[in-house]
């Protein structure tokens, strides 16, 4: 076994102590500034991140421009990869991949041949299928980068140089948005309109100080590859871009066909932005199977190169706005666009900007790069006509010139010293071809000396005016709005803004087929629906060991309410309970009704009544049977009850007299109004007990008299209920001979 490697002995100077934590949060903060600088936050100038900007450089510089020829994207990546973004391949290829997709960038930056994915979400083909160049607009961005126009720095293995930031000559961080997640941060950009953006850089430029109410003016808010409809507020917009926090409702585009008889179909032409339309048909389709779109009977995709969702509804009488309504609540078809406008600034610091601060440093950047350019140009045209000026000479001097290049031995140094040119001078006339010594020629540099000075006095004069600056980036913004037109297929608005309509409702009973069930529910907690309302008792069958606990003559239409010896209501539509043969399902597998609890009461919701509910304990209150209600199969918690009680009473509070019977038959009749109303808690005490709880409560009217239920199903009557009357609270008398010794007064309906 070979003996391990010594590493090689540290210096002394290499070794110096510090606090774990200083190091690890000094290690952790360069790793996260590294994360968000290079990796996820785009910048405000050319709105690219790096990986973006290194392949729109490295196609530059394979000539991938966009009149000329495809190449393989494997090629490309290659290239990016081995001399620009040592990274992988595949993360690069997705990078690149983005850039092609029109659904997914507002200004597609590449053009590609093959399949590139589409916007179900298949996946791209592998980058040796595919074939890509620079689009327009890439070339847009990347105009003017060999003059000087940015800064460049070296490349990871400082064998090359590459473009800090792109001179970007439209704005292309909002015109195609960004979404990147940092350590700490995370950045999210909706698209814009190309037009619309310029507009606003056009009226910044006019009016420096205005504000970004007047800014939305021009930017009407996202315009989404996709399309779509807007329905956010106008006054959320305008917070949202000053502040460059919030968010944007968006919303699928419809419309309906006729398909006659009174019935019609929806189909939906446009679905929001970065949705995948195969996994929004399937979840679509997920709530028709679980009943939770009852307003829609079926949903398929008839689409082709356009989108075309065909929705159609479970009945013709049913508003297609309604039905759109209950789509929008559940699905994917409206959508919450976050803005978080979180970008690197000029000096490369990560900064939240509103919208008029991202168009300030894109005109800003304009201008540096104007300003950079003609430095550049102006550089260009003193060489130049310093060439020119010494060709000139020549021409004045051509014998002379000729003699000393055929005689003299150093001819440029004879050259210099007759002449008093300047070194490039004279390697210009050295190298000049004999064919150009012809009259013509002469004239032609003649004429481009003063073309050439004339444009130097006007580059000068640019640069000394700041207005004249100005001046010659707003003529440049509008030769680019005109490729952005908003009436050219390129530049027209897709997403357009609306006021949210009013939220329509739908009547269920429309969708429900009304038909006369009756509700089976046993002791051990099953429950069926059977058709018709069953007379013969007979006819029901339970399990062994099983019986009736609630039986319950319903419509389809109706809504069961469960009150369970938890204290919680439960509400079940009859609609959706198990009918057919068998002994139904366990109830439990619809509400979450504990183990060792069961139903205290079951009956139909009416919406117009009181209820009187009560515990064990004693304790009880009047509610609303509107308070009752649950939206969820938790249930509701109505009554509060304590560590070994339970609920035990819920009864139409139908009177104006309460009569109690405890465990001990203790018997108490008292006043309704001495109870209270509440919407939840534990109540007040309703009888006092010794021994024993509360087994039963009644709310009858003192014209009507008290009555109870036998053993054999008939009803008797309490002649002297009179003589049990007292005070809520107290312990009562014996219950009157006959009562029933299960001390429940019977069942209601």
């Amino acid at each position: 076994m070979p003996k391990p490697k010594t590493p090689p002995p540290q210096k002394p100077e290499d070794i110096f102590l510090e606090p774990l934590d200083e190091a690890l949060s000094r290690r952790y903060l360069a790793y996260a500034l590294s994360t968000i600088t290079a990796r996820a936050l785009p910048d405000v100038r050319d709105g690219l991140k790096p990986v973006h900007r290194r392949i729109l450089y490295a196609m530059r510089q394979m000539r991938l421009n966009p009149n000329g020829g495809f190449k393989k994207s494997a090629k490309v990546v290659g290239e990016v990869m081995g001399n620009y973004h040592p990274h992988g391949d595949q993360a690069i290829y997705d990078a690149m991949v983005r850039l092609v997709q029109d659904f997914s960038v507002r200004v597609p930056l590449i053009d590609g041949q093959g399949n590139f994915g589409n916007i179900d979400g298949d996946n791209a083909a592998a980058m040796r299928y595919t074939e890509s160049r620079l689009t327009d607009a890439a070339a847009l961005l990347l105009d003017g980068i060999d003059e000087d126009a940015v800064d460049f720095r070296d490349t990871y293995d400082g064998e090359g140089k590459e473009p800090v930031v792109l001179p970007a000559a439209f704005p292309n961080m909002l015109a195609n948005g960004a979404n990147g997640i940092a350590v700490g941060m995370a950045t999210s950009i909706p698209p814009h309109n190309p037009a619309e953006l310029i507009d606003a850089s056009l009226h910044l430029i006019k009016t420096p100080n205005a504000r970004t109410e007047t800014l939305l003016g021009f930017v009407r808010g996202p315009d989404f590859p996709t399309g779509g409809v807007l329905i956010e507020p106008a006054d959320s917009m305008i917070e949202a871009y000053a502040t460059g926090r919030g968010g944007f409702r968006l919303r699928a585009r419809w419309t309906t066909e006729d398909l006659g008889r009174g019935r019609y179909q929806i189909v939906v032409t446009e679905i929001p932005f970065q949705v995948q339309k195969s996994k929004l048909i399937e979840k679509i389709a997920e709530l028709i199977q679980t009943k939770k779109l009852p307003a829609v009977a079926d949903i398929r995709d008839e689409s082709a190169e356009d989108i075309r969702l065909i929705i159609e509804p479970r009945a013709g009488t049913i508003e297609a706005a309604a039905v759109m309504e209950s789509l929008f609540r559940q699905s994917e078809l409206e959508t919450r666009f976050p803005l978080n406008l979180n970008v690197l600034d000029a000096s490369g610091a990560p900064r939240v900007m509103g919208l008029r601060d991202a168009l300030v440093a894109y005109n800003e950047h304009r201008k540096d790069v104007l300003v950079r350019r003609s430095r550049f140009r102006l550089g260009k045209i003193a060489e130049r006509l310093e060439i020119l000026g010494g060709l000139l000479i020549a021409y004045l001097n051509l014998d002379e010139v000729i003699r000393i290049i055929r005689y003299e031995d150093d001819p440029k140094a004879e050259l210099i010293k007759k002449f008093k040119l300047s070194d490039v001078q004279a390697e210009a006339i050295l190298n000049m071809r004999l064919r150009n010594l012809r009259k013509l020629e002469e004239m032609e540099i003649k004429a481009e000396d003063a073309e050439l000075k004339k444009e130097q006095k006007e580059l000068e004069a640019l640069l000394a005016s700041d207005e004249a600056q100005w001046k010659r980036i707003a003529d440049e913004l509008r030769e680019v709005r005109k490729i952005f037109d908003p009436k050219s297929a390129v530049g027209r608005r897709r997403t357009t803004v609306e006021d949210a309509p009013a939220a329509a409702e739908i009547n269920l009973d429309q969708l429900i087929e009304k038909e006369p069930v009756t509700v089976i529910l046993s002791e051990k907690g099953w429950v069926r629906t059977m058709k018709g309302h069953v007379e013969d008792k007979a006819d029901i069958k339970y399990k062994e060991g099983d019986d009736e606990a609630f039986l319950i003559k319903a419509m389809t239409t109706d809504r069961l309410m469960i009150f369970g010896t938890d204290g919680k209501f439960y509400t079940l539509d009859v609609k959706d309970l198990p009918g057919g043969r068998g002994h139904g399902e366990p109830i439990r597998l619809m509400i979450d009704l504990g183990n060792d609890q069961t139903a205290a009461a079951a009956f139909l919701y009416k919406g117009d009544r009181r209820f009187l509910v009560a515990s064990t304990t004693g304790h009880g209150f009047l509610v609303k049977e509107e308070d009752c209600l649950s939206a969820t199969r938790k249930g509701k918690q109505v009554l509060n009850v304590g560590d070994g009680a339970e609920a035990c009473v819920c009864r139409p509070a139908d009177g104006d007299m309460i009569a109690t019977v405890g465990e001990n038959k203790k018997f108490l009749v008292f006043d309704l109004a001495e109870t209270p109303e509440m919407t939840r808690g534990k109540g007040v005490a309703l009888q006092k007990f010794h021994d024993g709880g509360l087994s039963d409560a009644k709310v009858f009217s003192k014209n009507e008299g008290l009555t109870w239920i036998d053993r054999s199903g008939r009803v008797q009557t309490i002649d002297d209920w009179k003589s049990y009357v007292g005070k809520r609270a107290q312990s009562g008398r014996i219950a009157p001979k006959g009562f029933p010794s299960n001390r429940k007064f019977g069942p209601w309906s």
